[in-house]
């Protein structure tokens, strides 16, 4: 089980599979007002970073599973890093379904919720594994301002303009299902450049260091393509956040 090779490699740097900065993921910590020894499920819990640094930070015990064997390897070596490799464990398998054998504090699915069909689909997953008063974290996309056109929602790498609402009708629909949004922490065009930007010099340096690989081709692609269709698409319609909520 793996992710597709693609995201293997132009991730391969990345500490953060995602547009929220370091900063912003301390931000978030801190806003949850952690307790030590609260317990925190991460579904698509990539390279590790928000359990290691919140492990570190506020003192949680932490599980996550991710379906890319080398981020989860990663997240391994980062929470050895941190000190924290005896307050969180890291699983390489599939989220779809997982469900925690411990209710937990904070049930959380940080930019991956297609492991459950979509946001309701995660916040129902993941309500199964969260404790009376617990929260859970949701991590999506969002429109900063409608795309004109479907073509401009291709560009923005989605299938179509239905697949993301504004985020006031995203922060209305967790209503919708029975929760309140009781905090966020929206990512900056700085985090989308720090996010993105970071693949392009990643692809190089695997080109450079790998010119006779088949795969090589689409590496190529990908890296020829992206910083315009990045600055024309993603950069200027695409929002991001992390939206805590509790059940009604």
């Amino acid at each position: 089980m793996d992710i597709p090779r693609i995201f293997n490699i132009t991730e391969s740097a990345h500490r953060i599979h995602n547009p929220i900065t370091p900063e912003k993921l301390a931000t978030l910590g801190a806003a949850l007002r952690l307790e030590p020894g609260a317990r925190v499920l991460d579904l698509g819990s990539g390279s590790g970073e928000m359990l290691c640094t919140w492990a570190r930070d506020h003192g949680i015990i932490g599980t996550g599973i991710d379906m890319s064997r080398l981020f989860t390897e990663q997240a391994k070596l980062r929470s050895e890093e941190l000190g924290v490799a005896d307050q969180v464990k890291f699983i390489h398998g599939d989220a779809t379904g997982y469900v925690s054998d411990e209710e937990v504090d904070v049930a959380g699915c940080v930019g991956a919720t297609w492991i459950a069909g979509g946001v309701a689909g995660t916040i129902e997953l993941l309500a199964r594994s969260l404790r009376a008063g617990g929260i859970i974290l949701i991590g999506e996309p969002f429109w900063r301002k409608l795309p004109p056109a479907e073509d401009i929602a291709k560009g923005c790498l989605a299938n179509s303009i239905s697949d993301f609402r504004l985020l006031p009708e995203l922060l209305a629909s967790f209503g919708h299902l029975g929760y309140d949004v009781v905090e966020m922490v929206l990512a900056d065009q700085d985090g989308w450049d720090r996010y993105e930007a970071a693949k392009w010099l990643t692809m190089r340096r695997w080109l450079d260091a790998n010119p006779g690989e088949e795969f090589a081709k689409d590496v190529r692609a990908q890296l020829t393509s992206e910083p315009v269709r990045y600055a024309t698409f993603t950069r200027e319609y695409l929002g991001w956040g992390v939206f805590a909520l509790m059940p009604r």
